[in-house]
């Protein structure tokens, strides 16, 4: 089973601080499945305003966490080095129990179908064995270099 550091992490996704929401992958097969691991830090800036004096992570932001660690997936496939992944869609994303400053989110996402440039990945995000979220995300793999469509969404090819 492969594992990444923070540094590799950072040679295979484009996100650098202060939006890499993944410190560490612990299992990955490239193509198929990764867990991961995100350490939160009371010094995580979003915790300055959500909330003061509760603070709680952003829900937004576990389901980015679950994104990123299924990019890592995507773009340690051969051919898909140095690619961005778009969200095109996010489906049956449920949030069950808060995340909080200290807590260490395990991160497992697995790719359910992926067709040409677009796919979808199943994740779930667990704190001490408890599940916070779940979800399904469709994505879009695009160059690095491909300007962001103006006006347009990206729209995934049908299931």
């Amino acid at each position: 089973m492969i594992q990444l550091s923070a540094e590799e992490i950072l040679r295979v996704l484009p996100h650098r601080y202060p939006f890499l929401l993944v410190d560490r992958i612990l299992e990955l097969e490239p193509g198929r499945r990764a867990v991961g691991l995100k350490n939160v830090t009371i010094n995580e800036g979003f915790f300055q305003g959500h909330f003061p004096g509760h603070a709680v992570m952003p829900g937004v932001l576990l389901v980015e966490s679950m994104a990123q660690v299924g990019g890592v997936i995507l773009l340690s496939m051969d051919g898909h080095q140095g690619k961005l992944a778009y969200f095109a869609g996010m489906d049956k994303v449920r949030f069950r129990r808060p995340v909080f400053p200290g807590d260490t989110l395990i991160l497992e996402v697995e790719v359910v179908k992926h067709r040409g440039s677009f796919g979808w990945v199943r994740g779930v995000g667990r704190v001490d064995g408890e599940v916070a979220v779940v979800g399904e995300l469709s994505y879009s793999l695009i160059p690095s270099e491909t300007p962001a469509p103006a006006g347009k969404v990206l729209v995934a090819a049908e299931r």
